[in-house]
């Protein structure tokens, strides 16, 4: 029977980042987006463990007014890191409207993430940094991301940790409940992600780690957004000519 020991996977995972550091920027700052979700909240803690608070940065992005904004600011002052606020609005206004033809609802909606994307590597750039990505299991299962948006980064402590997961590991880092228990929210058309993904994380948690699954229907909508989406996790396809 499976059984997920955190207090483990939470210290090898603090070493894990450590290690990064010292192989892939020794001495430089790990660069967070906080959106005020158990994810964001939970890398950052992480980060402050292995590296210090001093070393983490953490990056808040509205697009415009951000109903939560509250909870991100309640991260950064329960761990004491230093941070910047960057609203998005006007450069997301500005690429739409400055592209001549009216853009799909979709890439209305991927837009915001790239911008914060692009955003957290300015940040980085300019303050020695390494920027984390934010992703769980249970997300990149299913392709719940936005490829270059918040898909992407330097390096990744909880890729192979599921939602059910993240949450042991936020309590054993003293987080607040409101933070760890918060429910997620997509950050782009308003909806919880259970809304949007047709079935709850703990149904997709079981069924990645256990195999078992009471609801076929359900069973077929991941197993067809899994594979539909692995090219979110795999380097571009790339031509090599043979000479």
């Amino acid at each position: 029977m499976y059984k997920f020991n955190a207090e483990k996977v939470k210290n090898e995972c603090v070493q894990w980042i450590r290690d990064f550091f010292e192989n892939n920027g020794k001495g430089c700052n790990a660069v967070v987006g906080i959106s005020g979700g158990k994810d964001s909240s939970i890398v950052a803690a992480l980060c402050v463990e292995a590296l210090g608070r001093d070393r983490v940065i953490g990056v808040l992005m509205p697009n415009g007014e951000q109903a939560d904004i509250d909870m991100a600011k309640l991260l950064v002052d329960t761990l004491g890191i230093k941070h910047f606020i960057v609203n998005i609005k006007d450069a997301v206004d500005g690429i739409i409207n400055s592209i001549p033809f009216e853009l799909s609802e979709q890439s209305r909606v991927n837009l915001p993430p790239r911008i914060r994307m692009s955003t957290l590597y300015a940040v980085s750039q300019s303050h020695n940094g390494r920027v984390a990505n934010t992703c769980n299991l249970s997300e990149d299962w299913v392709g719940y991301s936005t490829r270059y948006g918040d898909s992407v980064g330097d390096f990744s402590p909880c890729s192979f940790i599921t939602v059910q997961e993240m949450k042991q590991i936020g309590r054993l880092l003293g987080l607040p409940d409101v933070l760890v228990d918060k429910a997620p929210i997509d950050g782009l058309c308003g909806k919880t992600d259970e809304d949007n993904l047709g079935f709850t994380y703990a149904e997709l948690d079981r069924y990645i780690r256990t195999g078992e699954i009471d609801d076929m229907d359900k069973k077929a909508r991941i197993d067809r957004m899994h594979v539909m989406n692995q090219f979110k996790l795999q380097l571009m396809p790339a031509f090599k000519p043979e000479i």
